[in-house]
């Protein structure tokens, strides 16, 4: 596999925290500690608009397929519904009450929104209607990861504890859970029907699905594993506190480093999420450094 620096993409004051990538409308949204989200062309790799003001710190974006949807969570509580479309940019404005909002999942089968609270409290909401439709509590204490496998219809979060919980996607009824990581899960991803696992212990875990039975791990990380991004075939990429994007097999075999430390032009300050372009072959990365990296494939 070859990867290459596309472009930088520069023009946020302090760092960013998450980024999404619409692959139809060939958009990335980027946003973080700026009080705003930020829009760009990726067909030109151009800053396109700055989509909306925030009241405070945005820690996940969410795009909404089929729609013109964008979701973020935000460090007050608030989950915001922005139409990209639209003059009035917000749809509406939802919460979990109290604490951050740290992880977003889409449940396209029900077209139904979940978020998460730092009470370990799910919180779901119709996108056809904007009500809450349903609260249960996951963990009693902050779940800052979530990921939905469409295959097996199932949503995994992972706690602050090193806990990781499975859920049924139809009726949120719980299937398993398991201590994971010493320490918090700081990433989740479902690969080609098993579960992948990242923590701030700096381990990345191999689990089967519904039993939550370490099947492999690996070290792939100096620091805290902030992202997973399944990528196809078989393949996905992390990254890490520790500046590096590293891609591997699903026998967590490394298949490429992309670092300084290898002399190529990559972040040099904590990595702390990255989206995967499914049509152009394309990583988005940025973090703490303030830019966004466009990495091609091939």
């Amino acid at each position: 596999m070859e990867v290459n620096l596309r472009n930088t993409l520069a023009g946020h004051q302090n760092p960013i925290y998450t980024v999404a990538i619409d692959p139809v409308q060939h958009k990335l949204y980027s946003a973080g500690n700026d009080k705003g989200i930020v829009e760009w062309d990726l067909t030109s790799d151009t800053f396109s608009r700055v989509l909306c003001n925030v009241s405070s710190s945005v820690y996940c974006l969410c795009i909404i397929p089929q729609s013109n949807y964008l979701v973020a969570g935000l460090r007050n509580g608030d989950v915001l519904v922005i139409d990209r479309g639209s003059e009035v940019v917000l749809k509406a404005q939802l919460s979990v009450g109290r604490g951050a909002v740290f992880a977003i999942q889409y449940l396209p089968l029900k077209n139904e929104l979940l978020a998460i609270g730092e009470d370990g409290r799910v919180f779901v909401w119709s996108l056809d209607t904007f009500d809450l439709l349903y609260q249960f509590q996951v963990s009693n204490t902050t779940v800052r990861s979530i990921a939905w496998d469409s295959v097996s219809n199932t949503i995994a979060f992972g706690d602050k504890n090193g806990v990781v919980y499975l859920y049924d996607a139809y009726d949120y009824r719980k299937i398993h859970q398991a201590s994971v990581h010493q320490g918090g899960v700081s990433s989740l991803e479902f690969v080609d029907g098993v579960l992948l696992s990242g923590g701030r212990d700096a381990n990345l875990y191999k689990l089967s699905i519904p039993t939550l039975e370490i099947l492999s791990t690996v070290v792939p990380h100096m620091f805290t594993v902030y992202g997973i991004q399944a990528l196809g075939n078989g393949m996905f990429s992390t990254v890490s506190r520790d500046k590096t994007i590293k891609i591997w097999n699903l026998d967590l075999k490394l298949q490429k480093n992309i670092s300084r430390d290898k002399g190529i032009e990559s972040h040099f300050l904590s990595i702390n999420t990255q989206a995967f372009h499914t049509n152009q072959a394309v990583i988005a990365t940025a973090g703490d450094d303030k830019t966004i990296k466009i990495w091609q494939l091939s």
